[in-house]
């Protein structure tokens, strides 16, 4: 007899059902208290089993199985049991492979433009507002973020506009995707591209493109890395305090909690140009008021000087503490295919191919230097060619082990799915962007080449193919687009979001019901190196769960995005409910 087991107790355990079985407990579990049994129908993302009970010990799971197995494990008095039977689904919480919610800080620092304020509404209410905040604050920049460039781009404000507005503080406003920047006079003289007397100083930026009008002259329109180029000379130490990433950080965590997401990446750990973010990070989870886990991502622009922005990178990961990982290295390889900047081949029919800011070489040679002193690769690459460029990148100067990873990944050539599996290449895909309105997939159809038309955010080939694929949502640039799991989860079974009136999208590229869950969940933490310890329901592991308000393994597939959680868990405490 097993030393303080008792005859009953060893013949209780060991009769457990099938399901206990596919769930192995340690008999010494038996005598154990639980601080939490959980009932009801249980998705574990573990190989897409389902369980009936779990019980929970000091912020870990230490029984996944049949409700039987689990009332072992209930002391009255002691052990608060949760029966969620008939109620909706349990399952791990979600992550999110690459956001960008430390952005919450534009409602301190700045202006939110909608996606859809038009033109006019921008130039007559939206900037003047940002002008009267900046002046009534002592603001020394003026900066947004939010307009959408498909509909802007068909009457594209000007540098003279806004310096109509105000020609004395430095303005800057991103678009929605933040690939795009609308710019006043006064922030290109700053930036050194023009002079105060009109003369043009500089007519490049490399990965990026200064718009010139018929004058000659820029017209305030600054295209990828000319954009972020400009962007680092605004007053960023006052734009984004320490006190300030603090504070946004207790907004992240609330929204993250109330959408079901304990872990993600965040692809802009240097937005402005400074580790505040990092700073707060750490401040905030040594304080033990973090509930979720941070990576972290290091921005290197093509423009910059490489080996100092290596070095901060590599620095960077001083911040690091239990719940901040900053252990990647972003880059961008390209733009955005929609709005005709991502590198793409053959070319659009106008005959441009993108831009891409890195070649193959550089990409090769960055991507040994990072997975050299143990950081990640995580690339921004959408048009086929990028990716063909990134994946060669990776095989011959990265470590399979790093699982360097692609990030959004419109369109992948054939030859490069199966080239991600054999050399354990990560991607984290837009899915939720695998829709379009009726409007927007014809105009597709007229500027992409036949190859590229009707097609979007590859889903099912990665699964076919063994490749690791993560779900993200990178908000704020959500282009319409859900940012809950659930909304996301949607889209990904059906190709449709059903916020606008569209045909299905590609739906060779569809997945299953299950397939999303584990591109929400295990993925993610695979992604982030965690899948030992988070991601899945699982013996040994933290308790980071949910319990969903429906069942979306069962409920009507266009029901699936009003699916919410009724409870956030994480490391088994409850930190968030409806």
């Amino acid at each position: 007899m097993l030393k303080g087991l008792t005859r009953r107790d060893f013949i209780k355990t060991m009769s457990l059902g099938a399901l206990a079985m596919a769930f192995p407990i340690d008999v010494f579990a038996a005598n154990t208290t639980a601080d939490l049994v959980v009932y009801g129908k249980i998705f574990t993302s573990e190989n897409n089993r389902l369980a009936q009970a779990f019980a929970v010990k000091d912020g870990r799971f230490i029984y996944v199985g049949d409700k039987l197995g689990a009332q072992a494990f209930i002391k009255r008095g002691k052990t608060e049991v949760i029966d969620y039977t008939g109620k909706g689904l349990v399952m791990p919480s979600c992550g999110n492979g690459h956001a960008h919610y430390s952005m919450h800080s534009i409602q301190t620092v700045g202006t939110i433009v909608d996606r859809t304020d038009s033109v006019e509404k921008f130039l007559t209410e939206i900037v003047p507002a940002a002008v009267t905040k900046a002046k009534s604050t002592g603001a020394t920049s003026i900066f947004g973020f939010g307009w959408n460039t498909l509909d802007f781009q068909k009457n594209m404000p000007t540098r003279h506009q806004l310096d109509a507005l105000c020609s004395d503080i430095p303005m800057y406003f991103a678009d929605e995707e933040g690939h795009k920047a609308l710019v006043n006079t006064l922030c290109l003289v700053n930036a050194g591209i023009m002079d105060e007397k009109g003369n043009v100083l500089k007519s490049e930026v490399r990965g990026g493109k200064i718009v010139i009008g018929s004058d000659g002259k820029p017209t305030g329109y600054l295209q990828e890395q000319a954009g972020t180029y400009t962007r680092s000379f605004l007053d960023n130490e006052r734009l984004f305090t320490v006190d300030i990433a603090r504070a946004t950080l207790d907004k992240v965590q609330e929204h993250l909690l109330s959408e079901g997401y304990t872990m993600y990446i965040d692809g802009w750990g240097n937005y402005f140009y400074n580790d505040n973010l990092y700073k707060a990070a750490q401040q905030f989870d040594n304080a033990g008021n973090m509930n979720f886990i941070l990576g972290t991502t290091y921005e290197i622009e093509s423009w910059m000087d490489l080996d100092s922005a290596f070095a901060k990178a590599v620095d960077a990961k001083k911040f690091a503490s239990k719940h901040v990982l900053p252990n990647w290295i972003k880059l961008f390889m390209d733009g955005t295919v929609e709005t005709g900047t991502g590198f793409i081949e053959p070319l659009y029919r106008d005959g441009h191919q993108g831009i891409p800011n890195w070649s193959e070489e550089e990409l090769t040679d960055i991507t040994r230097r990072a997975n050299a002193n143990g950081i990640t690769m995580h690339v921004h690459v959408m048009g086929n060619k990028g990716v063909t460029r990134v994946v060669n990148s990776f095989i011959n100067g990265g470590k399979a082990e790093m699982r360097n990873t692609l990030v959004h990944v419109y369109y992948a050539n054939e030859p490069d799915y199966k080239r991600m599996a054999e050399h354990n290449i990560y991607v984290t895909e837009g899915a939720l962007w695998h829709h379009a309105d009726d409007a927007l997939q014809d105009d597709l159809r007229k500027i992409l080449p036949a190859n590229l038309a009707g097609k979007g955010y590859p889903m099912k080939s990665f699964f076919d193919n063994g490749v690791i694929m993560s779900s993200h949502s990178d908000f704020p640039a959500l282009a319409g687009s859900p940012d809950d799991p659930f909304g996301i989860m949607e889209i990904l079974l059906t190709g449709v979001y059903h916020g606008e009136k569209g045909k299905p999208w590609w739906t060779e590229e569809l997945i299953t019901r299950e397939q999303a869950l584990t591109a929400l969940t295990i993925n993610v933490a695979k992604q982030m190196f965690l899948e030992n310890e988070r991601g899945s329901i699982q013996m040994g592991k933290y308790a980071d769960f949910l319990l969903v308000n429906k069942d979306v393994l069962s409920c009507p597939v266009k029901e699936i995005h009003t699916a919410k959680p009724a409870a956030t868990y994480f490391e088994g405490k409850k930190v968030y409910s409806m």
